[in-house]
C-alpha cells in the first residue's frame, strides 16, 4: 500500500463538512493523493543495504572537480516572445477576419465622385449592390477554415498562458502561501519549516549519470516559509530569501556512523538567481580543450523543518515527490522521511585542512558570542544565512523523524505536536503539487520550463 492510498483510506473514514477540491482547506494529517490513473511508481521503496562506513577524516574530504575553478560563467539566453493570442470577432467566432467587402465596395464611388463621372458611379452603384451576398458566400468558407486552424493553436496557446501564470506567481511572491493562517498552532520547537528541493549534478562532460559515481555534488535548495503560513493552491512565490547547501559526499548520512559537513553556498538568493548561476548547464573551454557542465537534476521535493530538542538541533523532512522513491533517491540517502542532527562549526576553531573551504562566514557579534570556547554548537536557521557557514550533519536512521520532533516544554499548549505540524504542511504540499502537474513543480515553482531541464526521475 502506498503513502497515497493509505492516505486516501483514512480520509475516506472520517466524514468530510468542507467543500470537495477546496483550495484553502489543507489536506487531513497523513493523507496522500490517489494515483493518476495508468501511472505505476517507477520503484518500490526498499531498505537499503548498509554501505561501508567510513572514518571521519574520510568523510569529511571534499570532493570537487579540479577543472571547477575553470568555469565561465555565461549569459543567459534571452526569453522566447510569447504567441499572440486569437482575435475575436463580433460574432464571438476565435481566429475569424474582419470582413471588409463592404469598405471595398464605397472605393470605386468615391474615385468616380472624385472625378465627377456620376453616371457611372450610379452604375457603379447598382452593380456593387448585387456582389455583397455572393461576396459574403466565397469568404465564409475561408473565415470558417481560419477560425478552425485557430482553434486548433489553441490548446498550445492556453499551456503556454497556463506556464506564464506559474511563471509570474513564482516570481511575483505567489499565491500558495498564506502567511499566518496557523500562528498559534505551530509548536515553538519548530524554529523553521519551508520547501525543500534536492538536486544533483553529473561530472564534468557526464550528461548523463548512472549511478552516484557519474555526480560531481549534490545540493539542498532551502525555501523558509512564514512561521505560522499554510499551502494553497499554486507555486511557491519567490521572496528572494533561498538559500543553496552544498553537500560534498554527494549523498546524505544514513545513521549515527555517517558525519560529514556541508556548506552553505548562497544565501538570499531569487528563483532567477538559481536559474542563472546553478540550475542551468554550461559550456567553457581550458587548455585541455572544451568542457560542459551538465544541468542540475532534480531529485525530490518536499517540505522542512529546523527542530530544537534542547541540547541539538535537527533537520528533519519529508518528501512530497516522487510519490515513490526510487534507485536514485535511495543511492542519495533519502527517505520519505528522515532528519539529521545538525551542529554549526566555530569559524575561529582549527579542522582537518580538506574542510576548510577557504571563507570566513562573518557571523554577527551576537552568534559570535553564543559560541563562547565551544568548536560546535547547535544550529540555528540564522547560521544558514551566511555564506560559508560550515555544518555537521549527523544521520539518525528510520527514526530520525520521530527523535526530531519530540514535544517540548510548551508545545503541550499548542494544537499540534512539531511532527503533526509537518505532515500537515506535507499534506498541503502534496495538494499543491498535484495541481501543478506533479514532476513539473519544481520548474513551476522556480518558474522555469520544465522542458529545457532534466526530468525528475527515480531510475539512473
Amino acid at each position: 500500500m502506498t503513502r497515497r492510498s493509505a492516505r486516501i483510506a483514512s480520509s475516506q473514514s472520517q466524514p468530510d463538512s468542507s467543500p470537495p477540491n477546496s483550495q484553502s482547506s489543507p489536506a487531513a494529517t497523513g493523507t496522500k493523493r490517489k494515483a493518476a490513473p495508468g501511472s505505476s511508481p517507477t520503484a518500490k521503496r526498499g531498505k537499503k543495504d548498509e554501505k561501508k562506513q567510513k572514518t571521519i577524516e574520510e568523510s569529511m574530504d571534499v570532493d570537487v572537480d579540479e577543472n571547477e575553478s575553470e568555469q565561465p560563467k555565461t549569459e543567459e539566453a534571452e526569453p522566447e516572445e510569447q504567441a499572440e493570442p486569437p482575435t475575436t470577432d463580433s460574432a464571438g467566432q476565435t481566429g475569424a477576419k474582419p470582413d471588409t467587402s463592404a469598405e471595398k465596395q464605397d472605393e470605386p464611388a468615391k474615385d468616380d465622385q472624385a472625378n465627377g463621372h456620376e453616371e457611372e458611379q450610379h452604375v457603379e452603384e447598382l452593380t456593387e449592390e448585387s456582389k455583397p451576398e455572393a461576396k459574403e458566400e466565397t469568404d465564409q468558407p475561408k473565415d470558417a477554415q481560419n477560425a478552425q486552424s485557430e482553434a486548433k493553436e489553441e490548446p498550445k496557446e492556453q499551456e503556454t498562458a497556463v506556464n506564464d501564470q506559474h511563471h509570474d506567481a513564482a516570481t511575483n511572491g505567489g499565491d500558495a502561501v498564506e502567511p499566518n493562517a496557523r500562528d498559534a498552532e505551530v509548536p515553538s520547537s519548530i524554529l523553521e519549516k519551508g520547501i525543500m528541493y534536492f538536486f544533483y549534478r553529473g561530472r564534468v562532460n557526464v550528461d548523463d549519470p548512472k549511478s552516484v559515481d557519474d555526480i560531481q555534488r549534490s545540493y539542498l535548495v532551502l525555501r523558509p516559509l512564514p512561521h505560522g503560513a499554510k499551502l494553497s493552491d499554486g507555486p511557491i512565490g519567490d521572496d528572494k530569501n533561498c538559500r543553496l547547501i552544498a553537500i560534498p559526499k554527494k549523498m546524505l548520512p544514513l545513521s549515527g556512523k555517517d558525519r560529514w559537513i556541508a556548506f552553505t553556498e548562497t544565501v538570499n538568493t531569487s528563483f532567477s538567481e538559481l536559474r542563472e548561476s546553478f540550475l542551468k548547464s554550461d559550456d567553457y573551454s581550458t587548455q585541455t580543450g572544451p568542457r560542459h557542465t551538465p544541468a542540475a537534476s532534480p531529485a525530490a521535493e518536499g517540505v522542512y523543518a529546523i527542530t530544537s530538542t534542547g541540547r541539538e538541533s535537527h533537520l528533519a523532512y519529508i518528501i512530497t515527490l516522487p510519490e515513490e522513491l526510487g534507485a536514485v533517491q535511495n543511492d542519495l540517502g533519502l527517505r520519505p522521511k528522515g532528519s539529521f542532527v545538525v551542529s554549526v562549526k566555530n569559524p575561529k576553531a582549527g579542522g582537518p585542512a580538506n574542510t576548510n573551504i577557504g571563507k570566513d562566514p562573518g557571523y554577527s557579534p551576537e552568534l559570535m558570542n553564543e559560541f563562547r570556547s565551544l568548536r560546535w554548537m547547535s544550529l540555528k536557521p540564522d547560521h544558514l544565512n551566511y555564506e560559508g557557514c560550515q555544518f555537521l550533519m549527523i544521520g539518525e536512521g528510520e527514526q530520525g523523524l520521530d527523535k526530531a520532533t519530540e514535544p517540548q516544554d510548551g508545545d503541550e499548549k499548542k494544537d499540534e505536536t512539531p511532527k503533526e505540524e509537518m505532515e500537515k504542511l506535507e499534506g498541503e504540499d502534496e495538494i499543491r503539487v498535484e495541481h501543478l502537474n506533479d514532476e513539473d513543480a519544481v520548474f513551476a515553482d522556480l518558474g522555469t520550463n520544465a522542458k529545457d531541464y532534466p526530468k525528475l526521475q527515480t531510475t539512473w
